[in-house]
């Protein structure tokens, strides 16, 4: 079971498929907890098992003067505040050695980002603190080549970890996601797909990345449909003036529609098994 190490996710018994759902980054107490009250409410209605995601800090930023976070104590405190509120996990990204023990003191699940998911030191860093890993498929990489980087998580003592699928480069400024790598991944990890930052237009003139939230609900079917293990979907009231990754976020408002056409269909292909 995916989330077999998460003693507070709900709805386990549900056999539906794990969601991992927030801002892309934690922007005040006031909307991060405003998302997660929304989405554990609409996440307990559909008997959904889901995970809070925000990054507590941006270190991958296109330009110097873009958006990187409001403080790292203050994002982190108020990941803690969400997930002892609310009773449900949460997960934030890492960028260095350091904030993997920083990190784990306030999230369940720390997240390697996929720029980053060959950085072995980093890796063992992320493994030693005993939290669930999440090692999010470089751009650059092959889905067979997760193998390496998931056997740095073992061979470091943990073997409570996972792989997101987030997009391959295609071009210069456009991602594909090669859903024939789902299965390859599966093999080695349970799989999550990454809808939100899989359909990303990076290297943009402007500095700001591009995205297409109108292919959402394309990928997140297909992606069910196939029997990928969770959705990853980054989500905000108010994407066009999000802080950052505006342009690749679900408007929250759409979550519950999509959502309960989703559950349906996993619900159906699980009549089949």
């Amino acid at each position: 079971m995916i989330f077999k190490s998460l003693n507070k996710i709900k709805n386990k018994e549900s056999n539906q498929f794990l969601l991992i759902a927030g801002p892309c980054a934690i922007e005040s107490e006031k909307s991060a907890m405003s998302i997660a009250e929304n989405l554990v409410k609409i996440t307990d209605k559909l008997k959904i098992p889901y995970i809070f995601k925000g990054s507590f800090k941006k270190a991958n930023r296109s330009k110097i003067n873009s958006f990187t976070g409001i403080g790292d104590e203050k994002a982190l405190n108020i990941l803690k505040k969400i997930g002892d509120e609310m009773n449900i996990p949460t997960l934030t990204d890492i960028h260095e050695t350091s904030d993997a023990d920083l990190a784990s003191s306030y999230v369940d699940i720390l997240q390697i980002p996929a720029f980053l998911v060959r950085q072995t030191d980093l890796l063992v860093a992320a493994a030693k603190t005993g939290k669930t890993i999440n090692l999010k498929k470089a751009q650059y990489m092959s889905p067979n080549s997760m193998t390496f980087a998931a056997q740095k998580i073992k061979d470091s003592g943990n073997s409570n970890y996972w792989i997101t699928e987030r997009g391959t480069q295609f071009g210069y400024q456009d991602l594909i996601v090669d859903f024939r790598g789902i299965d390859e991944m599966k093999k080695i990890a349970p799989t999550i797909l990454d809808v939100t930052h899989s359909l990303q237009k990076p290297n943009q003139k402007d500095g700001i990345t591009g995205g297409d939230t109108k292919k959402i609900e394309t990928l997140a079917r297909a992606g069910i449909s196939i029997g990928i293990d969770g959705l990853f979907i980054e989500t905000h009231p108010d994407p066009k003036n999000a802080k950052s990754d505006g342009l690749n976020m679900l408007d929250i408002n759409l979550m519950e529609d999509l959502l309960k056409k989703l559950t349906e269909i996993r619900s159906t292909i699980n009549s089949f098994n």
